[in-house]
């Protein structure tokens, strides 16, 4: 069967289209034929090596995303049957519960092997159906931005209706997020440093935008927005070092600063006096367990939520697929056909 696999060494010049033995399903397992897949800023980040030994061993299939239909299973296998549209769990040791070491290190697309194969063999208890309504292409975006999304506004933020809240930027997990925080009822607000992606966030509900390229000083222009409460209760913070001291001020007392991203570097320096002097919570997340993607799907399918989709590339074209990804400027997920 095709897999795109890092062989030989790590490195974007050594992720290469090649040929594996096609699996064959254990006691437990199911096999998933992939239709889709779709990508994620991680997806850049482990071809080089970006997480150092948590990245895994080669040769590795990488990208977590994606959606397939079951074409056989295991003995004891219940809860999955032939014939199951399906994605595979971002963690596929974390079914619910707390976040533990063996749980954090089942990550797919490295250090276990990812979806971009033709067949993938996988635990039955890794894998969740997907509601008829959405497409391969929808469903594809799933496992980890939209749970993300989910993690943060919903199963940590219990965001509420009336609640405000901040997104950052509009890419894929901000989009996610923005429709989930829309969901719940909350008046949210999108900044980004492109007019054209903020009217195409109003358009999709956002209550309120704020351009951080022309007023560099977001958290001063938001006092308007939040002078009921003194700040925003929930800052989703994509944006990392230089972003968190702006989030820091526009934070209310007792509000929370969701930790997704670090897409502005890792290192920051900020105060740590308003956290401790207004409690502010930094709650760090990272994707969330198999129960969270079902809850997250029945409110999708209940509300008939679509994901944002962007453009598509074939299995062969992967690299273009990143390239187009790393090149910025786009909106909506970036997806593989096979």
């Amino acid at each position: 069967m095709r897999v795109f696999q890092i062989e030989g060494d790590w490195g974007f010049d050594n992720l290469r289209l090649s040929e594996r033995a096609e699996p064959t399903c254990g006691a437990g397992q199911v096999v998933i034929k992939m239709r889709m897949a779709s990508l994620n800023a991680r997806d850049l980040i482990v071809p080089e090596r970006g997480y150092g030994r948590a990245t895994g061993e080669l040769p590795l299939i990488p990208v977590s995303d994606g959606v397939g239909e079951v074409v056989d299973v295991g003995a004891g296998v219940t809860r999955i049957a032939v014939g199951d549209r399906v994605c595979p769990t971002y963690f596929q040791n974390w079914t619910s519960g707390d976040p533990t070491p063996e749980r954090f290190s089942s990550a797919l697309g490295g250090p276990l092997d990812g979806v971009m194969a033709d067949l993938v063999c996988l635990s039955a208890e890794g894998v969740v159906k997907i509601p008829d309504y959405l497409t391969d292409a929808e469903a594809a975006t799933l496992p980890c931005a939209a749970l993300t999304a989910w993690s943060a506004v919903v199963t940590h933020g219990q965001i509420r209706a009336g609640d405000k809240i901040l997104v950052q930027g509009t890419g894929s997990v901000a989009l996610f997020a923005l429709a989930f925080a829309k969901l719940q009822g909350a008046h949210v607000t999108v900044i980004s440093s492109s007019d054209d992606k903020l009217a195409r966030a109003a358009e999709m509900g956002a209550d309120a935008t704020i351009n951080y390229t022309t007023t560099e000083d977001w958290a001063r222009a938001s006092r308007t927005i939040t002078a009921d409460r003194g700040g925003y209760d929930n800052i989703i913070e994509l944006g990392g070092a230089q972003t968190l001291p702006l989030s820091l001020r526009a934070v209310r007392p007792g509000g929370t600063l969701s930790m997704i991203g670090v897409l502005s570097g890792l290192n920051i320096e900020a105060s740590l006096g308003p956290i401790v002097a207004r409690q502010v919570r930094l709650q760090g997340v990272t994707v969330g367990h198999r129960d969270g993607f079902k809850a997250m799907l029945r409110a999708m399918a209940q509300h008939e939520i679509h994901p944002v989709l962007g453009q598509t590339f074939a299995f062969e074209d992967l690299k273009g697929a990143m390239d187009h990804l790393r090149s910025g400027g786009h909106f909506g997920k970036t997806l593989v056909q096979f």
